[in-house]
């Protein structure tokens, strides 16, 4: 009886959501932040790993560049020691083939500048928007038509509160953060940040206690309107856990049983949303009037690059010498690092049960795991494609 009912168990999962398991690499043609700007510098090479592609970065008279980090010589990666000779080419340090920054073409080789190969052999480009002190490179099939806006792929911009958070488009705006590597899948990444029985792991937290925040150690949606789709036109995809939504959660502050206790006097509520490619946001953290964005950006199968960034007003030089204070001496350290050092050690824990894709089917879900359902459903819906594994993937 307990297998056939395992075996039943197995089924639907797949159905509901099946892209969404699929997407083990990722999700392809959409933008994906792939360095902060002053992570490169004038005439630096950098390599990144997103979804599998192997992404050479190169800054050149200001503009960021961002073309295949593989030369089809000899598949030597260019980023692994950067050669520099032109405002206009990217040339492959063990041969010379060099690249056309715009276009990918072969223009020169160094040693042998009348090869036949020159004009009819390219190595293919991605479109790089920089904004907000990020670069962003669009991921995916090389002939995916029209590309589209890097706004269709941020977070919804709120309207609907009186006090709303500042957009990472806005004018006038502090945006800080840091990106490191979470052993886990990307999947793992977003459903741990977003998840909303997962508020137990910083039950005892420092950024929780410090400021006496009345959080709960869970919560219950009790209605079908708790979890809202994002589908905006021409805009961000997702889903929204309405903890605003008055009657739509149930707070959970005490649960005698395991003898636990929200902590905190002063009550503290905030909105959360996700959307694809898979960017988290939370309103009014880690103080009210900021927001914090976390994208789990795929890197291969079993890795993601976890960016945590804080947007927040800044409008004069006063402005910019407070937030900087406040995000060094507490947004990073009791924050970024501090808070959500208990959320890598949640996803990496999951891993290796869900490795092999069986954790899907085997899951046994609660309650509070239908906005994780909900995610899973919004991607299955809007993606624009899921990734294939690559043939060739290794550390940028």
């Amino acid at each position: 009886m307990a297998l056939a009912q395992r075996t039943s168990a197995r089924v639907s999962p797949s159905r509901q959501y099946a892209p969404y398991i699929e997407a083990v690499w990722g999700l392809k043609n959409h933008w994906y932040p792939a360095l902060f700007s002053n992570e490169l510098g004038e005439n630096q090479v950098k390599g990144v790993l997103i979804a599998g592609h192997e992404i050479a970065l190169r800054r050149a008279k200001g503009k960021t560049y961002a073309m295949q980090n593989r030369c089809p010589h000899r598949g030597v990666k260019l980023s692994g020691k950067p050669m520099v000779l032109t405002d206009d080419l990217m040339t492959c340090w063990y041969h010379g083939f060099s690249f056309g920054l715009d276009d990918g073409v072969l223009k020169t080789i160094a040693g042998c500048p009348d090869d036949q190969n020159i004009g009819r052999v390219r190595i293919r480009t991605y479109p790089v928007q920089e904004v907000a002190g990020i670069i962003f490179v669009f991921v995916g099939d090389e002939n995916y038509k029209p590309v589209p806006p890097l706004s269709s792929d941020l977070p919804l911009r709120i309207t609907d509160d009186p006090n709303p958070v500042k957009h990472l488009l806005d004018p006038d705006v502090f945006v800080r953060g840091i990106h490191r590597t979470g052993k886990a899948n990307w999947r793992l990444a977003v459903e741990n940040g977003y998840d909303p029985g997962h508020l137990l792991i910083h039950w005892d937290s420092m950024m929780v206690n410090s400021q006496d925040r009345l959080i709960p150690i869970g919560v219950e949606p009790v209605r079908e309107d708790a979890v809202r789709f994002i589908d905006e036109p021409d805009g961000p995809k997702g889903i929204m856990c309405m903890y605003n939504r008055e009657g739509a959660w149930k707070p959970i502050l005490e649960n005698p049983l395991v003898k636990m206790k929200a902590k905190g006097k002063k009550p503290y509520y905030f909105r959360v949303s996700t959307v694809l490619p898979g960017l988290l946001q939370v309103e009014h953290w880690p103080i009210p009037g900021w927001s914090q964005l976390e994208w789990y950006i795929p890197t291969d199968d079993k890795h993601h690059e976890y960016w945590e960034v804080v947007v927040g007003p800044c409008r004069n030089e006063d402005e910019r010498s407070a937030a900087e204070s406040l995000y060094n001496g507490f947004f990073e350290p009791i924050g970024l690092r501090g808070f959500n050092d208990a959320d890598l050690f949640a996803r990496e824990s999951m891993q290796k049960f869900y490795e092999d894709n069986a954790g899907w089917d085997e899951e046994v879900l609660c309650m509070f795991d239908n906005a994780l359902v909900a995610w899973r459903k919004a991607v299955s819906r809007f993606n624009r494609g899921i990734q294939e594994a690559p043939r060739i993937c290794e550390e940028p």
